[in-house]
Protein backbone atom coordinates (compact mmCIF):
# COMPACT_ATOMS: atom_id res chain seq x y z
CA UNK A 1 0.00 0.00 0.00
CA UNK A 2 1.07 3.58 -0.67
CA UNK A 3 0.64 6.66 1.49
CA UNK A 4 -0.24 10.20 0.37
CA UNK A 5 -0.02 13.05 2.89
CA UNK A 6 -1.46 16.53 2.47
CA UNK A 7 0.12 18.44 5.40
CA UNK A 8 -1.63 21.76 5.96
CA UNK A 9 -1.11 24.46 8.55
CA UNK A 10 -4.06 23.36 10.69
CA UNK A 11 -4.83 19.80 9.60
CA UNK A 12 -3.06 16.77 8.19
CA UNK A 13 -4.91 14.60 5.66
CA UNK A 14 -3.71 11.17 4.69
CA UNK A 15 -4.83 8.68 2.06
CA UNK A 16 -3.89 5.01 1.88
CA UNK A 17 -3.91 3.61 -1.66
CA UNK A 18 -3.70 0.21 -3.29
CA UNK A 19 -2.36 1.33 -6.66
CA UNK A 20 -5.04 3.83 -7.82
CA UNK A 21 -7.73 2.67 -5.36
CA UNK A 22 -8.23 4.83 -2.29
CA UNK A 23 -8.58 2.39 0.62
CA UNK A 24 -8.69 4.75 3.60
CA UNK A 25 -8.73 8.47 4.36
CA UNK A 26 -7.73 10.00 7.67
CA UNK A 27 -7.60 13.50 9.11
CA UNK A 28 -5.47 14.60 12.05
CA UNK A 29 -5.71 17.83 14.03
CA UNK A 30 -2.23 17.61 15.57
CA UNK A 31 1.18 16.18 14.74
CA UNK A 32 1.42 13.99 17.83
CA UNK A 33 -1.65 11.93 16.94
CA UNK A 34 -0.49 11.71 13.34
CA UNK A 35 3.00 10.58 14.36
CA UNK A 36 1.52 7.88 16.62
CA UNK A 37 -0.48 6.59 13.65
CA UNK A 38 2.61 6.60 11.44
CA UNK A 39 4.56 4.55 14.01
CA UNK A 40 1.97 1.77 13.81
CA UNK A 41 1.89 1.44 10.02
CA UNK A 42 4.22 0.54 7.16
CA UNK A 43 3.90 1.52 3.51
CA UNK A 44 5.51 0.54 0.26
CA UNK A 45 5.92 4.10 -1.03
CA UNK A 46 4.93 7.54 0.26
CA UNK A 47 4.53 11.14 -0.89
CA UNK A 48 4.21 14.28 1.25
CA UNK A 49 2.89 17.67 0.19
CA UNK A 50 3.30 20.30 2.89
CA UNK A 51 2.53 23.99 3.29
CA UNK A 52 3.53 23.89 6.97
CA UNK A 53 6.67 25.75 8.00
CA UNK A 54 8.03 22.66 9.72
CA UNK A 55 7.20 19.00 9.24
CA UNK A 56 9.39 17.83 12.15
CA UNK A 57 11.46 15.45 10.03
CA UNK A 58 8.27 13.84 8.80
CA UNK A 59 9.98 11.89 6.04
CA UNK A 60 12.13 10.04 8.60
CA UNK A 61 9.01 8.99 10.53
CA UNK A 62 7.35 7.25 7.59
CA UNK A 63 7.98 3.50 7.68
CA UNK A 64 8.73 2.66 4.06
CA UNK A 65 11.42 0.68 2.26
CA UNK A 66 10.38 2.06 -1.11
CA UNK A 67 10.31 5.51 -2.63
CA UNK A 68 9.57 8.50 -0.38
CA UNK A 69 8.92 11.83 -2.08
CA UNK A 70 8.73 15.26 -0.48
CA UNK A 71 6.85 17.05 -3.22
CA UNK A 72 8.10 20.32 -4.68
CA UNK A 73 7.55 22.25 -7.89
CA UNK A 74 10.53 20.37 -9.41
CA UNK A 75 9.08 16.90 -8.75
CA UNK A 76 8.38 14.99 -11.99
CA UNK A 77 4.64 15.11 -12.73
CA UNK A 78 2.31 13.12 -15.00
CA UNK A 79 1.16 16.43 -16.48
CA UNK A 80 3.16 19.03 -18.41
CA UNK A 81 3.15 22.24 -16.36
CA UNK A 82 2.79 25.22 -18.71
CA UNK A 83 2.38 27.77 -15.92
CA UNK A 84 4.51 30.87 -16.55
CA UNK A 85 5.67 31.11 -12.91
CA UNK A 86 5.91 27.45 -11.82
CA UNK A 87 7.89 28.19 -8.65
CA UNK A 88 4.93 30.19 -7.29
CA UNK A 89 2.43 27.44 -8.08
CA UNK A 90 0.74 25.91 -5.04
CA UNK A 91 1.40 22.21 -4.54
CA UNK A 92 -2.28 21.56 -3.82
CA UNK A 93 -3.14 23.08 -7.19
CA UNK A 94 -0.68 20.79 -8.99
CA UNK A 95 -2.02 17.77 -7.10
CA UNK A 96 -5.62 18.64 -7.97
CA UNK A 97 -4.67 18.99 -11.64
CA UNK A 98 -2.95 15.58 -11.58
CA UNK A 99 -5.98 14.06 -9.85
CA UNK A 100 -8.15 14.85 -12.85
CA UNK A 101 -6.31 12.38 -15.10
CA UNK A 102 -7.95 9.24 -13.75
CA UNK A 103 -11.41 10.78 -13.30
CA UNK A 104 -11.64 12.13 -16.85
CA UNK A 105 -9.06 10.24 -18.91
CA UNK A 106 -8.18 11.69 -22.28
CA UNK A 107 -10.38 14.80 -22.32
CA UNK A 108 -10.29 18.46 -21.35
CA UNK A 109 -10.79 18.84 -17.60
CA UNK A 110 -11.56 21.66 -15.18
CA UNK A 111 -11.07 21.01 -11.46
CA UNK A 112 -12.74 23.44 -9.06
CA UNK A 113 -11.50 23.31 -5.46
CA UNK A 114 -13.91 25.10 -3.12
CA UNK A 115 -11.83 25.82 -0.05
CA UNK A 116 -10.44 28.95 1.63
CA UNK A 117 -10.03 30.18 -1.93
CA UNK A 118 -11.80 28.86 -5.01
CA UNK A 119 -9.15 27.39 -7.31
CA UNK A 120 -9.84 26.59 -10.95
CA UNK A 121 -7.37 24.21 -12.62
CA UNK A 122 -7.53 23.52 -16.37
CA UNK A 123 -5.86 20.46 -17.93
CA UNK A 124 -6.26 19.85 -21.66
CA UNK A 125 -6.72 16.57 -23.51
CA UNK A 126 -2.94 16.17 -23.90
CA UNK A 127 -2.36 16.49 -20.13
CA UNK A 128 -1.00 20.03 -20.40
CA UNK A 129 -1.72 22.12 -17.30
CA UNK A 130 -1.98 25.85 -17.92
CA UNK A 131 -3.32 27.20 -14.63
CA UNK A 132 -6.79 28.63 -14.23
CA UNK A 133 -8.04 31.14 -11.69
CA UNK A 134 -8.16 31.93 -7.97
CA UNK A 135 -10.96 33.80 -6.23
CA UNK A 136 -12.07 34.29 -2.60
CA UNK A 137 -13.91 31.41 -0.98
CA UNK A 138 -17.23 31.56 0.86
CA UNK A 139 -15.87 32.18 4.35
CA UNK A 140 -13.36 34.70 3.09
CA UNK A 141 -16.11 36.74 1.41
CA UNK A 142 -18.19 36.89 4.57
CA UNK A 143 -15.16 37.83 6.67
CA UNK A 144 -13.97 40.45 4.17
CA UNK A 145 -17.29 42.33 4.26
CA UNK A 146 -17.22 42.35 8.04
CA UNK A 147 -13.53 43.27 8.34
CA UNK A 148 -13.34 46.00 5.72
CA UNK A 149 -16.55 47.85 6.55
CA UNK A 150 -17.56 49.73 9.68
CA UNK A 151 -21.03 48.30 10.25
CA UNK A 152 -21.57 45.07 8.34
CA UNK A 153 -21.87 42.08 10.72
CA UNK A 154 -20.15 38.73 10.40
CA UNK A 155 -22.84 36.36 9.14
CA UNK A 156 -22.89 32.65 8.34
CA UNK A 157 -23.66 30.62 5.25
CA UNK A 158 -27.29 29.65 4.72
CA UNK A 159 -28.58 27.25 2.09
CA UNK A 160 -30.71 28.79 -0.68
CA UNK A 161 -30.83 32.41 0.50
CA UNK A 162 -33.40 34.64 -1.23
CA UNK A 163 -32.29 36.46 -4.35
CA UNK A 164 -33.71 39.67 -2.89
CA UNK A 165 -32.58 39.97 0.71
CA UNK A 166 -34.83 41.95 3.02
CA UNK A 167 -32.32 42.56 5.82
CA UNK A 168 -28.62 43.36 5.99
CA UNK A 169 -27.86 39.78 7.00
CA UNK A 170 -29.95 38.19 4.25
CA UNK A 171 -28.55 40.65 1.67
CA UNK A 172 -25.02 39.61 2.59
CA UNK A 173 -25.96 35.92 2.43
CA UNK A 174 -27.61 36.43 -0.95
CA UNK A 175 -24.58 38.29 -2.26
CA UNK A 176 -22.09 35.64 -1.19
CA UNK A 177 -24.00 32.43 -1.88
CA UNK A 178 -25.74 33.52 -5.08
CA UNK A 179 -22.59 35.33 -6.13
CA UNK A 180 -20.42 32.22 -5.77
CA UNK A 181 -23.02 30.13 -7.59
CA UNK A 182 -23.18 32.67 -10.44
CA UNK A 183 -19.39 32.70 -10.60
CA UNK A 184 -19.16 28.91 -10.77
CA UNK A 185 -21.81 28.60 -13.47
CA UNK A 186 -20.40 31.52 -15.43
CA UNK A 187 -16.82 30.21 -15.39
CA UNK A 188 -17.90 26.67 -16.31
CA UNK A 189 -20.08 28.02 -19.13
CA UNK A 190 -17.22 30.08 -20.58
CA UNK A 191 -14.86 27.09 -20.51
CA UNK A 192 -17.44 24.78 -22.07
CA UNK A 193 -18.09 27.21 -24.92
CA UNK A 194 -14.38 26.99 -25.73
CA UNK A 195 -14.05 23.26 -24.94
CA UNK A 196 -17.51 21.69 -25.50
CA UNK A 197 -16.49 18.20 -24.35
CA UNK A 198 -14.75 19.39 -21.17
CA UNK A 199 -15.56 17.62 -17.89
CA UNK A 200 -15.87 19.43 -14.56
CA UNK A 201 -14.68 18.07 -11.22
CA UNK A 202 -15.72 19.63 -7.92
CA UNK A 203 -13.76 19.15 -4.71
CA UNK A 204 -12.89 20.94 -1.48
CA UNK A 205 -14.56 21.50 1.86
CA UNK A 206 -17.32 23.75 0.48
CA UNK A 207 -18.12 21.53 -2.51
CA UNK A 208 -21.17 19.95 -0.77
CA UNK A 209 -22.69 23.44 -0.43
CA UNK A 210 -22.91 23.88 -4.20
CA UNK A 211 -22.75 20.47 -5.88
CA UNK A 212 -26.55 20.15 -6.13
CA UNK A 213 -27.09 23.76 -7.19
CA UNK A 214 -25.06 23.77 -10.41
CA UNK A 215 -26.93 23.44 -13.69
CA UNK A 216 -24.04 21.79 -15.50
CA UNK A 217 -23.21 18.09 -15.02
CA UNK A 218 -20.18 17.63 -12.77
CA UNK A 219 -18.09 14.96 -11.09
CA UNK A 220 -17.69 15.27 -7.32
CA UNK A 221 -14.31 14.09 -5.98
CA UNK A 222 -13.87 15.00 -2.30
CA UNK A 223 -10.36 13.49 -2.20
CA UNK A 224 -9.07 14.87 -5.50
CA UNK A 225 -5.87 16.30 -3.99
CA UNK A 226 -4.97 13.03 -2.25
CA UNK A 227 -5.70 11.11 -5.46
CA UNK A 228 -3.51 13.54 -7.36
CA UNK A 229 -0.68 13.05 -4.89
CA UNK A 230 -0.97 9.30 -5.36
CA UNK A 231 -0.93 9.79 -9.13
CA UNK A 232 2.31 11.77 -8.79
CA UNK A 233 3.77 9.08 -6.54
CA UNK A 234 2.95 6.26 -8.97
CA UNK A 235 4.39 8.32 -11.82
CA UNK A 236 7.70 8.63 -9.96
CA UNK A 237 7.76 4.98 -8.87
CA UNK A 238 7.42 3.95 -12.51
CA UNK A 239 10.10 6.27 -13.87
Amino acid sequence: MNLAIDHGNTRIKAGVFEQTNLIQTLSFEDSNTFNEWLDKNEFENAIVSSVARSTDNLMDKINSNGKKIFMSQSTPFPIAVKYSTPLTLGLDRIAAACGTLDIIPGGHRLAIDLGTCINYEFVDDLANYYGGAISPGVKMRFEAMHTFTARLPLVNFVDNPPLVGNSTESCMQSGVVNGVLAELEGIIDRYQKKYPTMGVILCGGDAPLFENKLKQPIFVAPNLVLSGLNKILLHNVNL
